[in-house]
């Protein structure tokens, strides 16, 4: 008789203390898009306490950056703590949020890391830092974990030389590197007979990317699918890519949980949610599971043909209340440059925000002779100085290619490293 599979409850990119969109909550004393994150959370966590996951297996990103606030680590300590009540076993894989400025410096996910031999044993919570393999008794039977966080060159690469190599060979360097370490642990550390999953944070070839690409930190690099052909490996969980997809040929599967919120309007049409993976020795079997994420809606609005362009945007606006109730909603309207006066910006967004928008996040207005862009003076408040860059970038005319754009933004992001203290 075949034994049971053990259960894995596998999700990522939970990005705590993205703030852009929402205003303060007075209940919480949280900002409102900071609860939408730590509901989906909440979610997660009844899930896997109803359905007996043997093991809740993050894939890194717990924060929007590596210096959360003491009250962003208390809202994620208090929903780890009811997973460990309940006795199921946690493992964190450090994501490239995570990681601290410099190597010696502690992650926020170590802290959690310190309590760890007050936990049956220490099996409670297990901290994935370094690559690694992991054996944990779960109630189905023990299972076997390959730690691969979010791949650091100066702890990868050994030779100071590595800092004179064109991008080119740097990505060659570094891709041989972790394939060298994932086989020696494969080679040396796996138990064959037991069920075997790689937990990363990384991209893969054939991915399809989203908003991470403008909240990147740290040098990104894209490994190929057929590192992780290997007989002994049963499942590859994978986190840093917001959305929720496949890849490779499905021998073993290689799955992105994706993010469990929408970070921005780039993900806008994009399920949010986790993944359930059923694994036995030789075979694994999982299944998507969306949540209830906050929707961001585009209205697009063309009043050209519009006798009173106000109007007429107003009753389109009501008569799609239903899309606009609880979104976060941006607004792209045309007109006629002589329509300009008797289409007041003021009036429309009053009109959103009456028909209940979480918030209205922007107002493009658009000429025929020329495009206005505005970026309203909440969400300006909680955009980085690197945010803001990308946005400037993507307004250019023609932009950048994007080779060149991510090229820009990583020497922008190196250049404030410099200027850090």
């Amino acid at each position: 008789m075949a034994p049971e599979p053990i259960r894995v409850l596998h999700f990522a990119d939970l990005h705590i203390g993205m703030e852009a969109h929402g205003q303060i909550d007075p209940q919480t004393g949280l900002n409102r898009r900071v609860v939408d994150f730590l509901h989906a959370f909440d979610r997660i966590v009844d899930y896997a306490i109803q359905h007996e996951a043997d093991l809740v297996l993050f894939c890194g990103d717990a924060f929007k950056n590596r210096d959360p606030s003491p009250t962003y680590l208390r809202e994620f300590a208090a929903r780890l703590r009811r997973l460990l009540e309940a006795g199921l076993p946690v493992f964190l894989l450090v994501g490239n949020h995570d990681l601290p400025g410099m190597e010696k410096r502690a992650t926020p996910l170590d802290v959690f890391g310190e309590f760890r031999p007050l936990l049956r044993g220490g099996e409670g919570l297990i901290v994935g830092r370094r690559e690694d393999v992991h054996r944990i008794d779960t109630r189905r039977g023990p299972l076997q974990v390959i730690a691969m966080p979010f791949p650091v060159r100066s702890r990868l690469l050994k030779d100071e030389a590595w800092r004179n190599l064109p991008p080119e060979e740097l990505d060659h360097q570094l891709r041989e590197t972790l394939h060298a370490v994932l086989q020696h642990l494969l080679e040396t550390k796996i138990d064959p007979a037991l069920p075997t999953i790689v937990a990363g944070h990384f991209s893969i070839e054939g991915a399809t990317y989203g908003s991470e690409r403008q909240v990147m930190i740290g040098y990104d690099v894209v490994l190929p699918p057929s590192m992780f052909r290997h007989p002994a490996i049963d499942y590859v969980a994978l986190g840093h890519i917001h959305k929720h997809q496949a890849v490779g040929d499905g021998a073993p599967p290689i799955v992105y949980s994706g993010s469990v919120e929408r970070v921005d309007f780039s993900e806008e049409g994009e399920p949010k949610g986790f993944c359930w993976v059923e694994v036995r020795r030789g075979d694994a079997r999982w299944r998507f599971v969306e949540l209830p994420a906050r929707r961001f809606f585009t209205l697009s609005l063309d009043l050209r043909q519009a006798a009173d362009p106000e109007m007429t945007a107003i009753a389109e606006i009501r008569r799609q209340a239903d899309r606009i109730r609880e979104a976060v909603v941006r607004a792209r309207v045309r007109i006629r440059p002589e329509q300009a006066e008797r289409l007041r910006e003021a009036r429309i967004r009053e009109e959103l925000e009456k028909a209940g928008a979480f918030s209205v996040s922007s107002l493009h207005i658009e000429r025929e002779e020329s495009v206005r862009s505005r970026i309203s003076l909440t969400e300006m408040e909680h955009l980085t100085p690197l945010d803001l860059l990308a946005r400037y970038l993507d307004s250019r005319d023609p932009p950048p290619d994007p080779r060149r754009r991510e090229r820009l933004l990583r020497l922008a992001e190196q250049l404030m490293r410099e200027e850090e203290p």
